[in-house]
């Protein structure tokens, strides 16, 4: 049992090292749009997103670590995804996402 609290305990203090360097090292934050603005992705500062389908503002909310251009996403039921900005767009499970202005 006690290995397993330190164990919780040392994922905890990672996570909150990499949203600490997440909030500090990369350009992408902000939110990332498809074309006709049906899948929103808003990459915030503290290293955590919120994805909107549609009418669905938090269709789903989970963490994410970007390094380097490459980003994956760990969404909090626990399904994992990635991409890539290339040219400041970013590519994402088949779909392709643009900054928002």
């Amino acid at each position: 049992m006690r290995a397993v609290a330190t164990w919780l305990l040392m994922m905890q203090l990672n996570s909150a090292t990499i949203e600490d360097h997440q909030m500090n090292t990369h350009p992408y934050v902000g939110m990332w749009v498809t074309a006709d603005r049906n899948i929103r992705h808003e990459l915030l500062a503290n290293g955590r997103y919120v994805e909107a389908r549609g009418k669905r503002e938090r269709a789903y909310l989970g963490r994410y670590v970007v390094t380097g251009n490459h980003i994956d996403y760990w969404d909090d039921t626990g399904f994992t995804a990635d991409g890539d900005f290339i040219d400041d767009v970013l590519h994402h499970a088949g779909m392709i996402l643009y900054r928002d202005k």
